[in-house]
């Protein structure tokens, strides 16, 4: 029962586990038995975790009445949150289960019946664990982890450098019962002990990796060749106390059948670390099936994973598409070539690579298809919702599993759920402390829920950890922005200078914070340095989506000739979905009503399942063009259905209009109305969500909108006065010639 309904609330914290925590999972079978239901329930693993650690069962009798208050004394004893509160030994509950079963012999005859049936059922259940117990003591357990080392190649042939210890984890991470420690993991642990990148992962260096991990089993393998033969020899031992906890040798014939051997090898290794029969036989499937057969294939996707980690992505891409070539039918290379596209900003690429990993799904092992399905559905289809369960299943399927978690998070975020967000990037932290990319989203998301000085302290817990990357800086620049601290913006800005991938980001983000304070020329200036530097970089999708911010902002300030030359420009650079989203969103706020609408069907039929396609931004444009229309009523209609969806992160996430855009297009839909509190209301989101809004342009020109919002109720003149004011304050250094800004100078001198 190693599923999340049945875990201890200690587990769920990821504490030291005891015998106490196996009562508590006792006690909820029991409940179970007696009850009919499992007693901490949720429709998530968040939320049967928050059950466990907070919830209060129903009361067993009033799920069964016929259950005899001992039993349910039991059963509670067992469940207590506290375990120096629960039952201390296995041997107090068996006392008290033998006593209930003397206690029954007054019962009336069918109750006896079923209760001393129950009670045999539970003593059997217990006697069978502590034999079970007692005898596996010496081996694994599912809390203890297990260092991989270097494969030893003994042959002199290249073709096994790496690709057996590649191989060697793909089987073995196939077990729900093994906890096989990441690459990344024992690279940063060689980083503490001050050892270089690519050191071998070997002998004393791979024992001392070990024991600073708290491991209990090391396991290395060798290849060596006798004449004609090669031999596959698996040891492990235990890395505290040198014993040996098994070992496994296997021959192969020729070269082809290595992987095939290695299998074989994997499988003998894995019951003698103490995985039962059963669970491998249903965990197991071939390398060969969930990889390759091809050993040069997984050479160069084992080469790609390094690169990709050594130098970055855009490195990593020859060795992902000479997988490829080499194995046309290896869906985890096209999965991890359309990862590292999809980072690189090249949308159409990482579509088309995620795209033909789905359809070669069934080939790959059970872990490894919830990983392809829930990115395809995640990028490709963009069905948030349906991305989500697969996620959910994932993490069910191998709790242990932090990436699962992690995208979990990412996906809350796009969803505008923020503190699930949180929840999920700390529990998947919790299973991988050195997880790059989670400190990364959890300084982003803690900036979200407006806990700053969390924020702040986790950015540095990250470069303590020497985890610096542009996505941690750029969140730490948002940060910085929300505390009013221009300094350590300046400084993160200083950073990303001449940094591929960092360097043009940061020249948008200043974009959005010059145009923020109405300084339009200098965030024209910084918007063309991030054009350039992203096409410097080949980067020619991204550099279309910097265009289209600026082409939005000018379209929202009123420039509507230069929105329109922008939208222009961005589209004959990169005319991808993304880009083409923007478009239409900019072409209906600067009047091209009928372009927007042809691009708009264009998207509904592209895109008919992405959530945020049909929810956020296709509901946005057409009600853009019925305000073009002068029709806010059907403006406001069109837009109940991004209601759920508007405080959510869309793809493209560009800093113009990520967040709320909805709730600003119906805010003026309201003004054209001449309903004042509504509108009003529409234009306070955005100082109320201010941590999700940052430095966004349309947080300010909110300001605007809610002092217009004031102005049409004559009773409010003060009201409006002072939000002009507000307003004014802000962009007390803006550009004079600003249409929005000379238009809101003129209302003000107009208040009565």
């Amino acid at each position: 029962m190693g599923t999340a309904s049945y875990m201890s609330p200690e587990q769920a914290r990821r504490e030291h586990l005891d015998a106490r925590s196996d009562l508590f999972s006792f006690g909820i079978v029991l409940y179970e038995m007696a009850g009919g239901e499992r007693p901490f329930q949720g429709e998530t693993v968040a939320a049967v975790h928050e059950s466990i650690l907070h919830g209060t069962p129903a009361p067993l009798r009033r799920r069964n009445p016929r259950v005899p208050p001992k039993l349910e004394a039991i059963v509670n004893r067992a469940l207590e949150k506290d375990r120096e509160a629960r039952y201390q030994s296995a041997a107090a509950v068996l006392s008290d289960l033998r006593s209930l079963r003397s206690h029954l012999a007054g019962a009336p005859p069918r109750n006896r019946r079923i209760l001393a049936g129950l009670a045999i059922m539970a003593v059997a259940g217990f006697a069978a664990y502590l034999y079970v117990h007692k005898r596996q003591s010496h081996r694994l357990s599912q809390q203890d982890t297990i260092v991989l080392a270097d494969f030893t190649n003994n042959t002199r042939e290249k073709i096994f450098d790496d690709v057996l210890k590649l191989g060697l984890r793909t089987q073995l991470e196939q077990s729900r019962f093994l906890n096989v420690v990441s690459d990344d993991k024992t690279s940063q642990q060689l980083r503490y002990m001050g050892r270089a990148a690519g050191t071998p992962l070997t002998g004393n260096t791979a024992r001392e990796v070990c024991q600073r991990l708290g491991s209990k089993a090391m396991l290395a393998g060798s290849i060596s060749k006798l004449g004609s033969q090669y031999v596959l020899d698996l040891n492990a031992e235990n890395c505290q106390t040198a014993d040996s906890l098994g070992s496994a040798q296997q021959p192969a014939a020729s070269q082809e059948q290595v992987l095939g051997a290695l299998d074989k090898a994997a499988s003998r290794m894995r019951e003698k670390l103490g995985e039962s029969l059963p669970s491998i036989q249903k965990s197991y499937a071939p390398i060969s099936e969930t990889t390759t057969s091809s050993l040069e294939a997984l050479q160069a996707y084992s080469h790609g994973v390094d690169t990709q980690d050594a130098k970055g992505e855009a490195d990593a891409v020859p060795f992902f598409k000479r997988a490829i070539e080499l194995d046309p039918n290896y869906a985890a290379a096209y999965n991890a070539l359309g990862l590292v596209y999809f980072d690189l900003g090249q949308t159409a690429l990482a579509a088309d690579s995620l795209r033909k990993a789905f359809d070669l799904r069934s080939r790959v092992s059970e872990l490894e298809n919830f990983r392809i399905s829930a990115f395809y559905y995640r990028y490709v289809t963009g069905e948030l919702r349906k991305a989500g369960e697969t996620y959910e299943l994932w993490i069910l399927s191998d709790p242990r599993d932090s990436a699962a978690r992690l995208n979990l998070g990412v996906n809350f975020f796009a969803l505008g759920e923020y503190d699930k967000a949180v929840t999920e990037t700390l529990a998947a932290l919790r299973s991988q402390p050195d997880s790059g990319i989670a400190y990364t989203n959890l300084v982003g998301f803690y900036a979200d829920v407006g806990r700053l000085k969390e924020a702040r302290a986790t950015f540095e817990q990250a470069l303590a950890r020497k985890m610096d990357r542009p996505g941690l800086r750029g969140n730490e620049y948002v940060v910085a922005f929300l505390q009013g601290d221009p300094e350590e913006m300046a400084r993160q800005v200083a950073w990303a200078k001449g940094k591929a991938g960092a360097e043009d980001m940061f020249a948008s983000f200043q974009s959005d914070t010059e145009a923020f304070c109405g300084r339009l020329q200098q965030a024209r200036t910084f918007s063309r340095h991030a054009m350039e530097v992203a096409q410097r970089d080949h980067q020619n999708e991204t550099a279309a989506l910097w265009r289209m911010n600026a082409a939005l902002r000018e379209a929202e300030f009123g420039n509507a000739a230069q929105a329109r030359a922008e939208t222009t420009a961005a589209l004959a650079l990169a005319s991808t979905p993304l880009v083409r989203t923007v478009a239409a969103l900019a072409r209906a706020r600067t009047g091209d009503l009928g372009g927007a609408d042809r691009m708009a069907s264009h998207l509904a039929k592209e895109s008919p399942l992405d959530t945020m396609v049909n929810y956020y931004w296709l509901p946005t444009i057409h009600a853009a063009i019925e305000v073009g229309r002068h029709n806010p009523a059907k403006a406001v209609e069109r837009l109940e259905a991004a209601l759920p969806y508007e405080r959510g992160s869309p793809q493209p996430g560009i800093e113009a209009g990520a967040f709320l855009y909805p709730a600003y297009v119906r805010g003026q839909a309201y003004l054209l109305l001449r309903d004042g509190p509504k509108a009003a209301g529409e234009f306070q989101k955005f100082l109320d969500g201010r941590n999700v809004v940052a430095n966004c342009p349309l947080g300010s020109l909110a300001r605007l909108g809610l002092a217009r919002a004031c102005a049409l109720d004559a009773g409010e003149s003060t009201k409006a006065r002072a939000a002009y004011q507000d307003f004014f304050a802000l962009w007390k250094d803006a550009d004079p010639d600003i249409p929005i800004l000379k238009q809101a100078r003129r209302e003000y001198a107009s208040l009565p």
